[in-house]
């Protein structure tokens, strides 16, 4: 018997195989196909659920020997924002909206208009109104597709929707609609002043459960599809961040996940809500009554990806690293990461990148290194932040693609002062799901049994001296201030 982990991604859609032990089977993948245009990305639900289905089935091929495959439960975990309106019948009546999607930026400045910024953060968590939420793509379905508005029956997130394909029951789970700017986290319920204004009525949005339930077996036509027997559970899971957590051993306070994919991530666990002076996003957690800081960067990994393949295309990360390696660290030149803007708690959509301290002598390559220095002053000035609210952090736990370069690792820890590990297991999202699969089901009693049996680390970077970045970061938060005029008045 074994486990199915689906990461439902942005980019690619992942499916994991996991024995009854968490030994890691294999893994499939395939890229998302979306629709661009402008402001515009949308995608085809049914199609994604369809190549959801293709990837388990290859999946399983390549793991199980036994037909039926034995599949004890299949955990989802993903993406949290992309809505997907369905009718009576359950058929998608347009495109599903992607997260990534800008069109709702006027019902973004409607509802900021209409709700205080106050009362938003502590019913949502979240500090800012942005197109991102669901709430402003539903807002902007009412004024400009009417007629598909007023056929919709149920609004869902797409993991609503994947759970509803797989076992016929709709729900929706609390980690994920932290990010629909319509849930109360503290009271565990739908915001009804907001879904009021909007024209949602609570019988158009799935049950609300706690992240981790088993919702219940597949259904008979998908365990036939697929090959799967006809007990195997589907488990809602988490949303990715949190299964990421899990699966990189981050499950107390004290701990802070960091991942520099295309976002920087950051992410640290607390017992109770708290909604301080600086507002920093906060999130219902992966266990029952626990709560996330998570804020999230947009400008991470993807401003050293933007410069190399504009600038140094020619050059692997790695031969990146060892030419930056040459340089003198700290280098000279400064950079704010904000090429996407910034979002909370610093929010300013106004905000663009910036190089400080051009000189002749620098090449690309000193650039690149300031890219990196940047993104790890970024990550201090957040964790900063979190710890103003009062919670301490021992380590960082690191992921993503920037953790493959000890280069930025180590950076990483001598700008924050803290240990940087970097586990084992590079697809943690995955494995979280896997471990929350094992728990519920009792292969382990516990959480804590699972990280011990299933997360490994691999290399850690212990920080050094702080000195010779002190006043680069504070350099750097000098920068982010006085700039703030200056991006204003260059968007008026």
């Amino acid at each position: 018997m074994g486990f199915i982990a689906i990461d439902l991604g942005t980019t690619n859609i992942k499916v994991a195989a996991f024995s009854d032990q968490l030994e890691n089977l294999w893994l499939e993948s395939e890229n998302v196909v979306y629709l661009k245009k402008d402001n515009f990305v949308e995608f085809d639900a049914q199609a994604y659920f369809e190549t959801v289905l293709a990837v388990i089935q290859r999946c399983c091929q390549k793991s199980f020997d036994e037909f039926p495959y034995p599949v004890r439960q299949i955990i989802l975990t993903g993406q949290a924002e992309s809505l997907v309106a369905i009718d009576d019948a359950g058929k998608p009546l347009r495109n599903a909206i992607s997260w990534l999607d800008m069109r709702s930026r006027e019902e973004c400045d409607e509802l900021k208009d209409i709700f205080d910024p106050e009362i938003c953060y502590r019913t949502t968590g979240q500090p800012e109104i942005i197109p991102t939420w669901p709430i402003t793509k539903i807002l902007w379905l009412r004024k400009n597709e009417p007629e598909t508005y007023k056929r919709v029956s149920r609004y869902l997130l797409l993991k609503d929707f994947i759970q509803y394909k797989l076992t016929g029951k709709i729900a929706g789970e609390f980690s994920i609609y932290n990010f629909s700017h319509y849930f109360n986290i503290t009271g565990k319920k739908y915001w009804q002043e907001i879904l009021s204004y909007c024209g949602v009525t609570l019988d158009q949005l799935p049950p609300l459960v706690e992240p981790c339930t088993v919702l219940g077996p597949v259904t008979t036509r998908i365990a036939q599809q697929v090959g799967f027997n006809p007990q195997a559970q589907v488990n809602v899971g988490t949303l990715d961040h949190f299964a990421g957590m899990i699966g990189t051993g981050n499950i107390r306070e004290g701990i802070i996940s960091e991942s520099t994919g295309t976002v920087l991530s950051i992410a640290t666990m607390v017992l109770k809500p708290v909604f301080g002076e600086v507002h920093v996003p906060l999130h219902y957690g992966p266990f029952k009554d626990t709560y996330v800081f998570l804020p999230v960067c947009e400008s991470g990994g993807i401003s050293l990806e933007w410069f190399k393949n504009n600038f140094l295309s020619g050059y692997s990360y790695r031969q990146i690293d060892e030419e930056a390696l040459s340089k003198t660290i700290p280098n000279e030149l400064i950079f704010l990461p904000y090429i996407t803007g910034v979002n909370a708690p610093d929010f300013n959509p106004n905000a663009t990148g910036v190089f400080y301290g051009i000189q002749m002598k620098h090449d690309p390559f000193d650039f690149a290194l300031a890219i990196m220095e940047g993104v790890s002053h970024l990550l201090k000035k957040n964790m900063d932040y979190i710890e103003k609210a009062g919670f301490r952090t021992e380590m960082i736990i690191s992921t993503g693609g920037g953790a493959k370069s000890a280069l930025w690792s180590q950076m990483k820890a001598d700008i924050t002062q803290h240990t940087v590990a970097i586990p084992q297991n590079e697809e943690a999202a995955c494995l979280g799901a896997a471990m929350i699969g094992a728990v519920s089901d009792g292969i382990f009693p516990n959480y804590e049994a699972a990280v011990a049996k299933c997360v490994t680390i691999k290399k850690t970077y212990v920080p050094q001296p702080a000195g010779k970045y002190l006043k680069k970061h504070a350099l750097f938060n000098l920068m982010f201030e006085q700039s703030l005029p200056v991006f204003q008045f260059a968007r008026r």
